[in-house]
């Protein structure tokens, strides 16, 4: 748990922390667009260049984006090894009954793997750089012509926004349950998969009352101050800048990018 990135921010002052939330949002949908528009590994080493400038100008450490991928680090390799076992292929370097390991399916897996890191890096590095708040009201204001249909925008913001918020606390509360456990003698370490698994029952249980616990204590403090979910006025309203305008023409640049390279450059395999 300690290694999930999302739902954390990283307090500095820096370009990216200063641009809007909105505008990062849609930023965020459009590089992950283009992640899937590429379709070889010049247009991902675009996509790959953007988003490393994105960092240095975040000025989030690279430690905490190595932590981002380390939270999938399971799924990278397992998504890596069905590839490079089942995609087969024209030049095979090694076989055995099903099982095939050919050029084709290395290039593939490490296309996959690639465009796997940049979406979780893109993702985490969201959170990072943008307090829950500001996402809940970027979210809001995206939504908003959807309240023209009596869609429940603000209702929808506001359970992200709790959502987001609780990522952190629960990980905090597992550690320390866990910690307790420990304490008391249990063992998470040791034995087959499926004792290990067990071991975690005295851990979710108290975990799972302790989410319903928070839940209800929020729900009262929303009802001590009257909260009812109407129209609600806002202390720091939303401003477009010129450095949402500096990373529009970014992301134009990079999805036009992208496509030129599909189109002329083709598939990886």
């Amino acid at each position: 748990m300690k290694e999930v990135a999302f739902g954390q921010y990283y307090p500095v002052d820096s370009f990216v922390h200063r641009l809007d939330p909105r505008f990062k949002i849609v930023f965020l949908i459009g590089f992950i667009v283009a992640i899937f528009v590429a379709s070889n590994f010049y247009g991902l080493a675009v996509c790959a260049s953007v988003l490393i400038a994105a960092i240095a100008f975040s000025r989030v450490p690279f430690g905490k984006i190595v932590r981002a991928v380390r939270g999938v680090l399971f799924l990278v390799i397992f998504t890596a090894l069905i590839n490079i076992l089942f995609h087969g292929g024209d030049t095979v370097y090694w076989s055995y009954g099903i099982l095939c390991v050919s050029k084709e399916g290395i290039l593939f897996s490490a296309y996959l793997v690639i465009r796997l890191v940049l979406l979780v890096v893109c993702s985490s590095l969201l959170t990072y750089t943008t307090t829950p708040v500001a996402l809940t009201d970027g979210i809001e204001s995206l939504l908003t012509p959807l309240k023209w249909i009596r869609f429940p925008v603000h209702a929808l913001a506001l359970v992200m926004s709790i959502a987001l918020r609780m990522i952190p606390i629960l990980m905090d509360e597992t550690e320390r349950i866990k910690n307790a456990q420990k304490a008391r003698g249990a063992d998470f370490e040791s034995g087959n998969l499926f004792k290990r698994v067990k071991a975690f029952i005295p851990v979710l249980v108290p975990l799972l009352l302790s989410a319903f616990r928070r839940a209800d204590e929020l729900g009262d403090a929303m009802d001590a101050r009257c909260y009812n979910g109407g129209h609600r006025t806002k202390y720091k309203k939303l401003r477009f800048s010129w450095r949402d305008l500096v990373g529009a023409l970014l992301g134009a640049a990079l999805i036009t990018g992208v496509v030129l390279l599909r189109v002329y450059l083709g598939d990886i395999v």
